[in-house]
């Protein structure tokens, strides 16, 4: 027997409970009014009355005398992250990578990881300013960090942005636990759920975990060997008025591009005609060989806000990021810090960090590392023409090889039995909002360059070439 059609009241009824479902109504908001949701519904306002009624009955809402129909305290579930947004294969969902690289024990190779082998970074260094630290007054070792961090570091910064050609004042930097809490502090400064975001695609991956996480509309713009496509970008700011653009400028994650200058300067020009802020994640900057061009110092830090960290270049046990942006907005976002963290960064961590860049060993460390990766790369991508896997571009400096896995290979089921074998790799569509980048896959050169890497790899490829793993 056929199921009875629904009434118009519990088609009503049914569609607040669905927008309750999906969080487009909370605990607390208040309903549309009668008449302006019988006019929405196209139904009388005495089917609304009786829809509201039913509701009420059940609890789903409540009605305040005089005032509306509120949204009772629903108590659902909390939604996790990896199911916010379209359903992803869990081998090309934005936190696999991430927790593959950060549990894998000692005997995994990881070319799909984000940092350096640890034996690469200055521990000498490190060692010598933390024994110095543990000498330090006692005030540096069990108090909170000043609402805006190491004195020290941020003079060392501006001095470093100040050769770049960015004129910053002290009130226009601001340090952070981390370059991520950087970029989720200006998350929360400037953005509200349901605000539009615009990302490049491919882009790194964190980044769309992390606006997921502020339940913001993401945006994917093609990027290219220059910078993104800007017909593509033009075209999304005027079909989507996005608020914020958020982006690597130099040795891009993950394609290892840097920006060309005509490129950045038509971002500027379409940002402060669209009235779009950017956020220009700067960590890579200390591998490129000699300075490219930044969106941050051809805009003055004016609509652009700059963030970086060092966990790529010293340590990322040692974490502490910035900001560098409007001093207004750095204002807000000291309350903001505060209001989350209860302060800045460790005063240990940051000290640390001042200490080691002061010395000359930092200049010296980075030196021998961009010719040692510069080695690694040339090694690698050998090893990997071996395979048929060919980069999209040589970078000019810094870690990764964006490559193209030979015709007909999927990178996603190729990192699922390389997983098997105790290999984390990082398929393309971890990166890619549309979707479109399976052929490609992210290799980190310093992680690579190893024939255990290369044989695990062409097993992985053939495994996948003959019995794809499906689902």
């Amino acid at each position: 027997m056929p199921p009875r059609p629904k009434t118009r009241t519990e088609e009503v009824a049914d569609a607040i409970r669905a927008k309750i479902a999906a969080r487009t109504l909370g605990t607390g908001d208040r309903l549309p009014s009668v008449r302006g949701f019988a006019a929405a519904m196209k139904v009388s306002p005495s089917t609304i009355v009786e829809a509201y009624d039913r509701l009420a009955a059940e609890g789903t809402i409540r009605a305040r005398p005089g005032s509306g129909f509120y949204v009772a305290d629903s108590r659902l579930p909390p939604i996790p992250l990896a199911e916010m947004g379209p359903r992803r294969d869990r081998a090309v969902d934005p936190f696999w990578v991430s927790r593959q690289s950060l549990d894998a024990d000692l005997s995994v190779e990881m070319p799909g990881c984000g940092w350096l082998p640890a034996e690469w970074m200055p521990h000498a260094a490190i060692r010598k300013s933390l024994r110095s630290l543990a000498r330090a007054d006692d005030m540096l070792l069990s108090n909170y960090g000043t609402t805006r961090g190491s004195q020290a570091l941020r003079r060392l910064l501006l001095a470093r942005f100040a050769e770049e050609g960015i004129a910053a004042g002290a009130d226009q930097l601001l340090l952070t636990g981390s370059g991520t809490q950087s970029i989720d502090l200006v998350c929360r400064f400037l953005l509200s759920p349901g605000d539009t975001v615009l990302v490049d695609d491919p882009g790194y991956f964190n980044f769309q975990a992390l606006l997921r996480a502020h339940r913001v509309e993401l945006v994917g713009v093609p990027y290219t060997r220059t910078g993104p496509d800007m017909a593509a970008f033009e075209a999304a700011l005027q079909a989507h008025k996005p608020r914020l653009y958020l982006t690597n400028s130099a040795l891009h994650n993950p394609t290892g591009t840097t920006i060309a200058a005509p490129v950045a300067h038509r971002i500027l020009r379409a940002a402060a005609a669209h009235d779009m802020m950017i956020v220009e994640d700067d960590i890579f900057a200390d591998f490129e060989p000699s300075p490219s061009p930044r969106l941050a110092v051809l805009d003055g830090l004016d609509r652009v806000i700059r963030v970086g960290s060092f966990s790529k270049t010293l340590s990322a046990s040692l974490r502490c990021g910035y900001i560098a942006g409007r001093a207004d907005w750095i204002e807000g976002l000291v309350d903001l810090q505060v209001a989350t963290s209860f302060g800045g960064p460790s005063p240990v961590a940051a000290e640390a960090v001042a200490d080691v860049l002061t010395g000359g060993s930092y200049r010296k460390h980075m030196a021998e590392l961009r010719q040692k990766l510069a080695r690694a790369q040339e090694r690698t991508t050998e090893r990997l023409a071996r395979l048929g896997i060919v980069p999209w571009t040589l970078p000019r400096g810094g870690f990764y090889l964006w490559c193209r896995l030979p015709d007909g290979l999927d990178s996603a089921e190729v990192a699922r039995h390389a997983m098997d074998l105790g290999l984390v790799l990082a398929p393309g569509n971890v990166f890619s909002p549309s979707q479109s980048a399976a052929p490609f896959m992210r290799f980190n050169v310093a992680q690579s360059d190893s024939a255990r890497v290369e044989e695990t790899l062409r097993i992985a490829m053939d495994r996948a070439a003959s019995a794809p793993i499906k689902g």
